[in-house]
């Protein structure tokens, strides 16, 4: 598949069918996300996939029963956990080194889409699930203190195809040379 028709075809996906994934699927997701770029390639990252469906239910509970996202948590076949390793990314002999402090947020949303991507151009669905009770969650997954729970992704097959989500134009958002320049 051509990488720009995966770039239009990732959606969020709420709705799983139970089919177990292939494993040589679910390793060339994996591999995605494993390529990633990072700060300084520090890969302060960890991922937990989750397919007990009693540790899935434990988890479901630490996002609001609102979130549209919230039964995907038990459907998906798999729950992939991503986790952060904090005082890394951003850091140079222990002392923060950029403006930004500590960049483990920016370098798991890119590597995170990356296994977005991946997993679209394998047919798979997922959706980022990131309003969540952290502290719960690294409770329950069991995590070290220097560790931490950025967001959940179910990942699956979609029950159906989700609804193209329409997008600002690049006119509402580009700007030349200079802020409000078009």
């Amino acid at each position: 598949m051509d990488f720009y028709e995966v770039v239009r075809k990732r959606q969020s996906v709420r709705v799983y069918r139970s089919d177990p994934i292939p494993e040589d699927v679910l390793n060339r997701v994996l591999e995605a996300f494993r390529l990633s770029p990072s700060w300084a390639n520090t890969q302060a990252w960890e991922l937990i996939l989750v397919k007990d469906p009693e540790i899935k239910a434990q988890l479901q509970k630490t996002v609001s029963d609102r979130n549209p996202s919230y039964a995907a948590m038990v459907d998906a076949p798999i729950i992939v956990c991503a986790i952060g390793i904090t005082g890394r990314s951003g850091f140079y002999k222990g002392q923060v080194s950029t403006g930004r402090g500590d960049w483990v947020m920016f370098d798991l949303g890119i590597a995170t889409e990356h296994l977005a991507l991946a997993a679209a151009a394998e047919g798979l669905g997922t959706v980022h699930i990131g309003y969540i009770n952290y502290e719960k969650a690294a409770e329950i997954l069991e995590l070290p203190k220097d560790r931490t729970v950025i967001e959940f992704i179910p990942i699956g097959y979609p029950a159906f195809a989700p609804n193209v989500v329409p997008r600002k134009s690049l006119s509402d958002f580009i700007f030349t040379d200079k802020y409000g320049k078009k």
